[in-house]
Order: C-alpha cells, then sequence, then structure tokens
C-alpha cells in the first residue's frame, strides 16, 4: 500500500505567543504579586548555584596538573569576565572543591 496524496495544504499553524511563565494571564495583582516573587526567588537561587559550577569549573580548568592548564586571563577571555574576576572566582572554586572533597556544604 502507498500513502494517499494530499490533495490540500494544510494551514500553517499561527505563531504562539510568547509566554513568561503565564504571568500575562495573572488578572489578580496580589497573585501576580506572588507568582512573580517565587520565579524571581528561584531564579535568584539558579544563579547562585550556576555561578559555583563556573567556580568549579574555572578551578579545574586552571589545575596545573592539568597538561591543558588556562591562566584567568584565558578563562576570562572564554567567558567575558576580567582577569581579576577569573582569579577570584577559581579561588572560589578551589574552596568549592575543597568543601565537597571533606563533605562540608
Amino acid at each position: 500500500m502507498r500513502p494517499a496524496q494530499l490533495l490540500f495544504e494544510p494551514p500553517a499553524e499561527e505563531p504562539e505567543e510568547e509566554r513568561f511563565f503565564d504571568l500575562e494571564s495573572i488578572d489578580d495583582p496580589a497573585e501576580l504579586l506572588r507568582r512573580a516573587t517565587e520565579l524571581t526567588l528561584a531564579f535568584r537561587v539558579a544563579a547562585e548555584r550556576a555561578a559555583d559550577f563556573q567556580a568549579i569549573a574555572a578551578a579545574q580548568l586552571a589545575d596545573t596538573r592539568r597538561f591543558d592548564a588556562l591562566t584567568p586571563a584565558e578563562i576570562a577571555a572564554r567567558i567575558d569576565w576580567t582577569p581579576d574576576y577569573a582569579t577570584r572566582m577559581v579561588e572560589y572554586g578551589h574552596t568549592l572543591i575543597r568543601q565537597q572533597h571533606s563533605g562540608e556544604h
């Protein structure tokens, strides 16, 4: 059996309106404030965790035991940090790695 031929073009789907966690659909200002605050806090926590992972990765990339170790300036150039900030992040990353290995959080 062969598939039947299409004799018409299916209608193009309307582009979906951009939504931001359905905040646009909340009419009650108190509820909107509550939900937007929840999202703000969640994104803040996520950004802090992501920064911790950046620091760990920077420390690992700067580890002189690696044959391809990067300098803080090279790390900075990769992700648009200043070399001073990269140095601080490498140091912070070393601290986080030590805490992971000692079981602290």
